[in-house]
Order: structure tokens, then sequence, then C-alpha cells
């Protein structure tokens, strides 16, 4: 399907003051055929009149249904007795077939996003003893399409990492709508299809990847192990997730112009464990670190001693020098002296 676009419709004032005017035209011929009436009869001419009048004046609506206003960044697909005729776009005031009508099978459709927030007025409602708050949609679905970048934000979602490991996450996609006769004629519900496609490409991608950094785990698909996880590498796997819903909604007529994770973690049944896991690793990572700092602490008085000659140590001293020191620098508690006033041996 090919989009047509009516640019040369923008007439909607001249049509309006014409339909005006031919209104009160009929009008004032109804007024002149009913005048004509007497007890002796009528003309025919004042009967006609009285005839055309009145069919105008109960059928001259139907030309001012051509009237169609658009705001900017507004699309509208039309159709003829079941035949696509051309897309208007633009802002103005236009003027088509009165017997044109806009469609759009998405109009209804109100997912979790932006552009989809209805003008809803609470109202309470009391059921026995109990009262409840409901949402009443107080404006009818439009058909225009709306060309904005518009922010669709599914529901998290439960998927097994590439190690297994059940993780929660969710992503917001920034989408808008370039092709609008693709959009209402190639698939059936284009909000509803890109809300599909999100799910299926973000369950695609997520599987590919561990939740962190894991060992002997090819993430790019070259056959060499990485470092790629979707805690560390989030913006290369919201590219690969954009990338995978472009492909998928290319026939739609829709553009997925970012895609961004906002929820990650893991799944609840084995978040704490994850959180043992992790405290566990950090623990080991910090005493490493602190080991090291010991070891090259102890080296550099060793050798600060040495050198300067300001006391000969034996080996046996040595180790008890180094015993004392890596006590001191690796406990958990402040080391409480003690002075020795004799000797080591």
């Amino acid at each position: 399907m090919k989009e047509i676009i009516i640019n040369q419709k923008k007439n909607g004032f001249q049509w309006l003051i014409r339909l005006l005017l031919l209104y009160l035209a009929g009008v004032a011929v109804f007024v002149f055929g009913v005048s004509g009436f007497t007890d002796e009869g009528i003309a025919p001419l004042r009967l006609a009149a009285f005839i055309i009048g009145l069919l105008w004046m109960a059928f001259g609506w139907v030309p001012m249904l051509g009237l169609k206003i658009l705001k900017p960044q507004e699309a509208l697909v039309l159709t003829l007795f079941g035949k696509y005729i051309g897309t208007l776009k633009g802002d103005g005031f236009y003027y088509v077939n009165p017997f044109c009508v806009g469609f759009n099978p998405a109009a209804a459709t109100k997912l979790r996003q932006s552009g989809d927030v209805a003008a809803m007025s609470p109202v309470s409602l009391s059921s026995g003893d109990t009262k409840q708050d409901v949402q009443i949609t107080a404006q009818m679905p439009s058909k225009k399409i709306s060309m904005k970048i518009m922010t669709l934000s599914n529901n998290r979602q439960k998927i097994n990492d590439c190690l297994g490991n059940p993780v929660e996450i969710a992503i917001a996609v920034m989408w808008r709508v370039t092709d609008t006769a693709k959009a209402v004629f190639n698939v059936d519900n284009y909000k509803e299809y890109l809300s599909l496609q999100c799910d299926s490409a973000l369950r695609n991608i997520v599987r590919l990847y561990p939740y962190d950094v894991a060992p002997n785990v090819d993430t790019t698909g070259d056959g060499i192990a990485d470092e790629g996880s979707l805690r560390g590498s989030s913006e290369i796997v919201a590219a690969r997730i954009r990338d995978e819903i472009q492909a998928k909604v290319q026939e739609a007529g829709l553009e997925i112009v970012e895609a961004r994770i906002t929820y990650l973690a893991y799944a609840p049944e084995i978040a704490a464990v994850m959180l043992q896991r992790q405290q566990a690793s950090a623990i080991i990572d910090a005493r490493k670190m602190i080991v090291d700092g010991a070891v090259g602490m102890v080296e550099m008085a060793l050798d600060r001693l040495s050198e300067n000659n300001t006391v000969e140590l034996d080996e046996e001293r040595k180790a008890a020098m180094v015993s004392n020191l890596l006590v001191v620098l690796c406990g958990n508690h402040d080391a409480q002296p003690v002075v020795n006033s004799g000797s080591l041996y």
C-alpha cells in the first residue's frame, strides 16, 4: 500500500462560507414557498420552492461533513466507499468529499503510552455499603493519526537470561508513524502490533545476555567470549532491542526512534540469593584488595629498614614482623598493641 498525500484541499473556509450562504438561501426559498399557501391553493412555483427549501433544510447538513480540521503533526486517512483515496497531513482547514470517512482501526486502542491518555473524570458509585471509584471516558475516539513521537511503556516481563536466571525487565520505546497507509492497512491494529513486537524483541535480545558479567559467554555471536551483560551494557542492549523492533514494524509504517531499559532486576524468587552472591563477591574483592595493599606495605617496610640499616633482622624476626603487620593491616578491628619489654628469644 502506497501513501497518497492530499495537500490541495486547504479550502475549508471558502466552502464553509458557500455552504452557509446556500443554507440561508434554502431557508429564504422555504419561507417564500410557505408564504404562498392560501385557502384557494398554491402556485406551482411556490410549491416547488417550498419542496426545494424543505429538502435543503433537511439534508443541507450533509455537505458540511466534508469539512475537516487538522492540528500540527496530525493526519487523517480517508476512504470513499471502502476505497483509499488519500491522506490529509499538516495543520489546516480542509474540505473533501462529504462521503469520505476517516479510517483508523487503532483509534480506540489505549496502551500505556503518551498520546493515549484520555480525559478522565472520576465518579463515585455505590454498591451496597461500599463505594468504588471508576473512571469514565468523556470523549469519543478520534480517527486522526498522531504523527508525533510517542512513548510506549509495556509491563515488566520475566525473562530467563543466557544463564537461565529469571530477571524482570521493562523498556520504554519512542516511536512515531511515518507511513499512514501502511499503518492502517498493512496491519490490523498498529498499536497492538507494536506492543507485541516490543515484547517479542525484548525476549529475543535479553536471552542472549547474562544479568551480570559471566565468563565464557558470547553475547555478540562472533564466537568470542566477551564481557557483555544486561547491567553493564545497557546502551548496547537497548540499541539491539531498537534494531530488532524496527526490523519487525517496518512494514507497518512505523519508525522506532529510541529504546531504553527502564527497569532491571532479578526475579523475586532468586533476588535474595543473588544479593547474597553479590555481597560475597564484593567482600572477596575487598579482601583481595586489602591483602594486596598490606603485602605491598610490608614489603616497603622491610625494604626501608634494610636500606637505612635501622635494624638488622634475621629470618625468624622478619617472619614475626610480617605476621604482626599483616594481622594489623588485614584485621576487621583496630589492633591493640602489646609492648614487649624483653627479648624475642
